[in-house]
């Protein structure tokens, strides 16, 4: 009785995520077509739900619907880009804060821990100030994806020894290159004369210039990261025991850890380089998430990247709702360091 009973268990539990990856993502998805809804009604003009609605369903294949002129030209010229690239990137800035936090088995840890951002804000600063040119005409964020990709695979190179790189080891070069690179940014910024508002206004993260460009370029790359990172989601839940025990349970630690860290980083360097550094999406929203779904990162990282697109959908409108439009790394970090020292008070972040 007791196997049969064991047995049922075993084979319930892969359908019981499952269940849940699927409910749960349901009802993110929901709240992000929502919040993209709801954002793209708000303006110097307002614009009806509905309206909304039939403005973008009139630019599917296949559909036609009536629609004012000037009303599809703001939805579809102005603000869709730019809801569209906010969702993309909190999308890919959630999954990656998630993959980071369970890799270095740190609740502190967020995509910036090995200087992907510092990496990409050297970058695109460097290409303001300097005469530099990017090959290809990739310009600003050819530099910031370049620079960010550089720092990465920089800091994986240096905490490598005789193929293993062990997770303390890759953390302390981290701090090492980030803080390196922070003192060029500030010597840039010295130097940087009339570009210094540029600069600046680009290191607080935006998405004022947002294109269709920017999201066709970004999109496909976020979409296939994400994908194979969710196929060892399995794999960093077996990593949270410990790199021996992931060994004895038959995980390639090595080659699993090369995989996350380099899928991540990439991801977080193709978000960073369009929207300048935006912090606290990575971190907070996978905490939040954990509290909600639990550590299992079958549910969590699909969870946690559409927590991301809605958070920062969100935050990008309040941020160009007032009487003066802020750079939405303002907003984040206004709103995502309380509540994440809400959650420290709570002491609900303490493990994964």
């Amino acid at each position: 009785m007791d196997s049969e009973a064991s047995t049922v268990t075993r084979t319930d539990a892969p359908r019981t995520t499952g269940s849940r990856t699927l409910a749960w993502s349901a009802g993110l998805s929901l709240a992000l077509v929502v919040t993209v809804l709801g954002s793209a009604t708000l303006g110097p003009v307002g614009i009806r739900y509905e309206v909304v609605a039939r403005v973008i369903l009139d630019a599917l294949p296949s559909l036609s619907f009536t629609v004012p002129a000037t009303a599809r030209t703001i939805v579809m010229e102005i603000r869709l880009p730019r809801i569209a690239l906010a969702a993309v990137v909190g999308f890919a800035l959630g999954a990656s804060g998630t993959v980071m936090q369970g890799f270095f088995r740190n609740p502190m840890a967020d995509p910036s821990i090995i200087g992907v951002s510092t990496g990409a804000a050297t970058g695109a600063v460097a290409w303001i100030v300097l005469p530099i040119t990017v090959p290809f005409a990739l310009g600003l964020q050819g530099a910031a994806f370049a620079g960010a990709l550089v720092a990465a695979f920089g800091v994986y190179l240096i905490a490598t020894e005789s193929g293993k790189t062990p997770v303390a080891t890759l953390l302390l070069a981290g701090v090492a290159i980030q803080t390196f690179l922070g003192a060029v940014i500030s010597y840039l910024l010295v130097n940087a004369g009339e570009s210094l508002k540029r600069v600046t206004f680009w290191l607080m993260g935006h998405l004022h210039n947002a294109s269709w460009g920017d999201v066709v370029t970004t999109l496909p790359v976020a979409l296939v990261v994400f994908a194979v990172l969710a196929a060892y989601a399995r794999d960093l839940n077996v990593l949270l025991l410990g790199e021996n025990e992931a060994h004895s349970l038959g995980i390639e630690v090595e080659h699993s850890k090369r995989i996350l860290l380099a899928l991540s980083s990439v991801l977080t360097a193709a978000a960073v380089a369009v929207s300048g550094v935006i912090g606290f999406v990575g971190l907070v929203v996978p905490h939040v998430m954990r509290l909600l779904v639990g550590p299992d990162h079958r549910i969590l990282l699909p969870t946690s990247a559409l927590a991301g697109g809605v958070f920062l959908v969100a935050a990008d409108t309040l941020a160009r709702s007032g009487p003066a439009e802020l750079p939405v790394g303002i907003v984040t970090a206004a709103v995502g360091a309380p509540f994440f020292l809400y959650l420290l008070r709570r002491r609900e972040v303490h493990a994964l």
